[in-house]
């Protein structure tokens, strides 16, 4: 049996005339018949009230006007339509000419998913950055174990050089190189002993009682991801409504600061002969924090506008089916 649904308000004086004609063709085309009022959702209206009543036989639609014979044509090549599908074995053209539209599971993750996906994004990053605090927490109160499985998880995703981390529960909360020239601040290797450029006891240097214990995530990593989790945090209450960031600001002030900082402290320190019109230089907390801060918050700018777009269109039409199968399910249930 063909499946029509007709989109019309209740207090459209041609909703009867509609119901007449398609009842006057039940017994040459029969069918089952759903009304969804466009008056009880927004969605439905902001979707069908300018070119309603609207009529679905099958998969043809018939818009605004429709005589008797318009609406017998239509039913005549739905029932061509579906005689193919079922002589191909298309069992998902089947089902949508024969059967009234519901809400599958997959349907329902993707409209809990299109309205919540930003707690998840920002839930993430929140745990990101959280975990890597915490981790010298627990090295804090001697839960060794599980903080250097933290340590090990990150390891992959930072450097975690002792010099350009952070440190919690120590005399400072960062000891850099001598090279970073930070007059009143001891240096890595003063406080440790060891050799400022052997990067491998760096990484695996997770700190002490004296000196605390490091972050797992490096100064600047943590100021990129915190930056994104405020933006994060700020974009999913403004309602989503900000415009993307340009991509050439996104260049020129997120991918500028952070690349000029980070490739001309690495150049530097290369000792190749090509790159000795470079200053040697080491970073300092505060530019590594800025120009992450910058980078994080560019590029959620640039990014999460985009991502917006491409979720709103499937929230909107995931609302209008949830809306459409409410009804058809209500009206169900009452007959």
């Amino acid at each position: 049996m063909i499946q029509v649904t007709l989109f019309i308000s209740e207090q459209d004086s041609r909703l009867e005339q509609i119901k007449t004609r398609l009842n006057n063709v039940q017994e040459s085309h029969p069918h089952h018949l759903d009304v969804i009022n466009l008056d009880r959702d927004q969605v439905l209206k902001d979707e069908f009230a300018e070119k309603a009543p609207v009529l679905d036989i099958g998969v043809y639609r018939l818009i605004k006007t429709f005589e008797e014979d318009e609406i017998h044509f239509a039913f005549e090549k739905a029932e061509a339509r579906l005689r193919e599908a079922q002589s191909k074995g298309n069992e998902v053209l089947v089902e949508r000419i024969t059967q009234p539209m519901q809400m599958t599971k997959a349907d329902r993750f993707s409209r809990w998913f299109s309205n919540h996906y930003m707690v998840l994004l920002n839930g993430f990053v929140f745990l990101y950055v959280f975990l890597a605090i915490f981790a010298p927490t627990l090295m804090k109160i001697g839960w060794e174990g599980p903080a250097k499985v933290i340590y090990r998880v990150y390891s992959p995703l930072c450097h975690q050089l002792a010099y350009r981390s952070f440190f919690l529960f120590g005399e400072q909360p960062y000891y850099p190189r001598q090279l970073a020239d930070m007059p009143g601040v001891i240096t890595y290797g003063e406080m440790t002993g060891f050799d400022e450029n052997d990067v491998n006891t760096a990484r695996a240097f997770l700190g002490n009682q004296t000196m605390g214990f490091k972050i797992a995530l490096c100064q600047r990593d943590i100021a990129i991801y915190g930056m994104m989790l405020i933006f994060g945090l700020f974009y999913a209450v403004s309602t989503k409504k900000m415009k993307p960031l340009p991509w050439y600001l996104w260049i020129l002030i997120g991918l500028g600061p952070i690349g000029l900082d980070g490739f001309s402290q690495l150049l530097s320190q290369t000792g190749w002969g090509i790159f000795a019109w470079i200053p040697l230089r080491e970073s300092t907390p505060f530019f590594r924090v800025i120009t992450g801060a910058l980078f994080g918050l560019t590029t959620a700018w640039f990014g999460y506008p985009y991502l917006e777009e491409s979720v709103v269109e499937n929230r909107r039409e995931m609302a209008l089916k949830h809306a459409i199968t409410r009804q058809i399910h209500e009206g169900q249930e009452q007959s």
